[in-house]
């Protein structure tokens, strides 16, 4: 057992100086790595955390909420409100100007606390949505959820003196949106994700997740603790919008729309509902997948063959591919458990052989 735990720790130790020589070697090399695939890498790690945000619903506590996008949009928006220097805010609000005394364009904070503030605001707003909609279960869950992600996109969308309504807000800087940030922010949710299930209110939410009667039995709020995974999950979704926010430099309401919760679930459900990083590596997979299948919509010619491009083929085949992968793993590639090194030498020990038995004469 012990040779078996210390083996462990060293690939554990191996695959954290990797993924931290990658992250410097992306940085400090981008035109030899590719600022393409340096950008693509970054929208993975935001996704990754908006993902984390659902995962904490839908995953650990067993519930069906679509109301990512809702919260995502208040942390870009009041990341971006508080960042968007006053000069370029009363240059950009054209439909109902700013007035150069108003709240709105003097308003400002540093990128990190307006990235918390974007994150307790969006909590704030979860923890209200609550009340009504964790009474559901379900499928009835899921609807009241994504309808009130749509309410809050419509308000943002006609609240024009505040939001500057369709148009959006642009300019948004984007000094700290290197990969040890991003990452680094990633990894700390990671971490706090980990702790947080490893502890008794994490044991609690799996046991709702597993039995609603039988945890309730034991003495376990449920309301209490769905509420407070649902704020956590709002936090968690506003601290990635506000990435994200920071990441495109600019934002307006389409770009939080109700296709955005099906995306980010596809991203949980294929790397496992209930696991961590399961949800990290279907972010992965599903962003890398759908940026790198773009291909497929251009002609391409292949000597003997000119393929004259179809638009949209590169979601058929990512469709076909995730189907193929759904039928494999049912319960997604890690299921409701963890990476763990015992799983993956356990998975190739089924293929060894085994000795065939003497028979007696």
């Amino acid at each position: 057992m012990k040779s078996i735990n210390k083996r462990n720790l060293i690939l554990n130790i191996i695959v954290i100086l990797a993924i931290i020589g990658f992250i410097v070697y992306a940085e400090t090399n981008k035109r030899a790595f590719g600022l393409t695939n340096l950008k693509l890498v970054k929208l993975c790690c935001i996704y990754a955390i908006c993902a984390l945000s659902m995962n904490t619903v839908n995953g650990f506590t067993g519930m069906f909420s679509l109301g990512q996008p809702g919260f995502m949009a208040i942390g870009a928006y009041v990341t971006a409100l508080l960042t968007v220097d006053k000069a370029h805010k009363l240059s950009i609000y054209t439909i109902i100007p700013l007035s150069e005394n108003g709240f709105i364009a003097n308003i400002h904070a540093p990128f990190f606390i307006a990235l918390i503030i974007g994150g307790i605001i969006a909590a704030i707003f979860a923890f209200f949505i609550g009340f009504p909609v964790l009474r559901l279960k379900g499928d009835y869950l899921a609807i009241a959820s994504l309808g009130f992600s749509e309410i809050i996109r419509i308000c943002i969308t006609n609240a024009t003196g505040i939001t500057n309504g369709p148009t959006g807000i642009t300019g948004i800087p984007n000094t700290y949106m290197n990969l040890y940030i991003i990452a680094g922010i990633l990894a700390l949710i990671i971490i706090f994700m980990l702790a947080m299930i490893k502890s008794s209110y994490g044991r609690a939410l799996l046991a709702i997740r597993e039995d609603e009667i039988a945890a309730q039995a034991m003495g376990i709020n449920l309301f209490k603790h769905k509420m407070i995974a649902f704020a956590l999950s709002g936090f968690v979704a506003g601290i990635g919008g506000g990435l994200l926010a920071a990441y495109t430099q600019a934002i307006d309401p389409k770009m939080f729309q109700f296709i955005v919760a099906y995306e980010i679930l596809l991203m949980v459900v294929l790397g496992g509902q209930g696991s961590v990083s399961g949800t990290v590596v279907g972010a992965f997979i599903v962003r890398i997948a759908m940026e790198k299948l773009r291909f497929l919509d251009n002609p391409i010619d292949f000597g003997f063959f000119q393929y004259k491009g179809i638009e949209g083929m590169r979601m058929v085949v990512f469709s076909a591919l995730l189907m193929l992968v759904i039928i494999l793993w049912r319960k997604g590639i890690f299921g409701n458990k963890e990476f763990s090194w015992d799983r993956v030498f356990g998975f190739f020990e089924k293929f060894k052989k085994s000795p065939k038995k003497e028979v007696q004469g």
